[in-house]
């Protein structure tokens, strides 16, 4: 079978280097060929070599590339000033979307978010008005249906809150460790139906009290601290029975810590973390929160156990106890008005962070976007990044869904 080499032209631009020379003859030569089979013919290309390439440029024949593009040119009225005898220039690392990327100092994907759902008894998904975009969650089907949406776009970790009905409320919350509860029933299903998926829950008697506080409430009105400790041990260890991942107390008693390991422990669940409420304000900014559990006080307040908003170093102390007590993560609650004690226990603790975006953070940002007033999805978005910055590992968020959502790049 007979074979031709073309002419190098077809391979090599020889214009564009002056002084190589295509080779003008055409050889032939004979190819053997099976004497069974027979094959099309084959095209044999000649290629320049890297040094004919490289002799050229160095003789001084550079192949032409586009122009230096000229000086944008400045507005009319421009002044005309020497440059300023600047040593550092910070915008050069700012000059263009590639170069912002490179030098993000701070990332943050779905795995960051843990996302707060509401549940209760009954079947149907009711809206919360303070809320918008939040629903109390059928615990047999809306909640697996709001779970399966948040797992699609990398969020794998919940905190249930529950809506207890008012019958099943008394003054010492013993519903809270009932380990048929709503709470413990709907660990349980999660589990069988997503075994990986991370479950914390919420360790305090709010939802259970017939006082709708976070402990037990002796006649003068007075919390009761060690009392209260006792039946949080009980309803820590119900819900570890269940399968939580994660026991979150909130209640912000003394010591009760410590008290949770031990009782863990005691009954074989080592393995069970604890995600202390370490800086839990006496907050504005819960209102909502309450609305959607019908957990607020039934007089009085919560500033006898939870902190003082104008209080920075008290944090420090709530940190020690907790870290000495063996907690594995230390919550700030809330998140974006207190970022300075987000970046306080950063500094000064190497347990992971969590930061919780209240309720009242929320539905702001809701209610100021559906006015108009702010574009929702990038304050949303850049609050959440606030708080990674400040030091926050993780961040519970009710805005989890739609914040995976954008950055998967879905809009809905």
């Amino acid at each position: 079978m007979a074979s031709s080499i073309p002419n190098a032209p077809s391979a090599v631009n020889c214009p564009s280097y002056v002084g190589l020379r295509a080779p003008q003859r055409t050889f032939n030569f004979c190819v053997p060929q099976p004497a069974t089979k027979s094959f099309p013919p084959r095209l044999f290309v000649v290629r320049a070599s890297d040094s004919d390439f490289e002799a050229a440029v160095v003789a001084g024949k550079v192949p032409s590339a586009p122009p230096v593009p000229p000086k944008p040119a400045s507005p009319v009225g421009t002044p005309v000033v020497p440059s300023l005898p600047l040593h550092r220039r910070p915008r050069r690392n700012r000059k263009s979307p590639a170069l912002r990327s490179a030098f993000q100092e701070t990332s943050i994907s779905p795995a960051n978010f843990v996302y707060p759902l509401f549940i209760h008894e009954g079947e149907e998904d009711t809206p919360i008005g303070a809320m918008p975009g939040c629903y109390r969650l059928g615990w047999r089907h809306g909640l697996v249906e709001e779970v399966a949406k948040a797992r699609d776009v990398g969020v794998n970790s919940i905190v249930l809150f529950p809506k207890i009905p008012d019958a099943l409320k008394s003054p010492t919350g013993d519903e809270a460790y009932n380990e048929n509860g709503l709470v413990p029933r709907t660990i349980r299903l999660l589990k069988d139906k997503y075994p990986d998926l991370i479950i914390y829950t919420d360790v305090a008697l709010d939802p259970y009290s017939s006082d709708g506080h976070d402990g037990i409430v002796r006649e003068d009105g007075v919390i009761m601290n060690d009392e209260t400790v006792h039946q949080l041990c009980k309803q820590a260890v119900a819900q570890a029975q269940a399968g939580a991942d994660v026991v979150s107390p909130s209640d912000m008693m003394d010591g009760r810590v410590g008290a949770l390991r031990a009782a863990l422990d005691a009954e074989g669940f080592q393995h069970v973390s604890i995600m202390s409420y370490t800086a839990k304000y006496a907050s504005s900014f819960y209102g909502p929160f309450r609305e959607a559990l019908d957990s607020n006080p039934r007089f009085g307040d919560k500033k006898t156990y939870q902190m003082n908003p104008a209080n920075y170093r008290e944090a420090l102390t709530e940190m020690r106890e907790d870290e000495s007590e063996g907690a594995d993560i230390l919550l700030v609650k809330p998140g974006l008005p207190y970022l300075d004690i987000v970046r306080l226990l950063r500094d000064n603790s190497p347990l992971p962070i969590a930061a919780y975006q209240v309720s009242g953070e929320y539905a702001m940002i809701k209610a100021a976007g559906a006015l108009k007033m702010i574009d929702e999805e990038k304050v949303m978005m850049e609050s959440l990044m606030c708080l990674r910055r400040a030091g926050a590992d993780i961040i519970l968020t009710y805005s989890a869904l739609q914040a995976a959502r954008s950055l998967c790049g879905e809009k809905r």
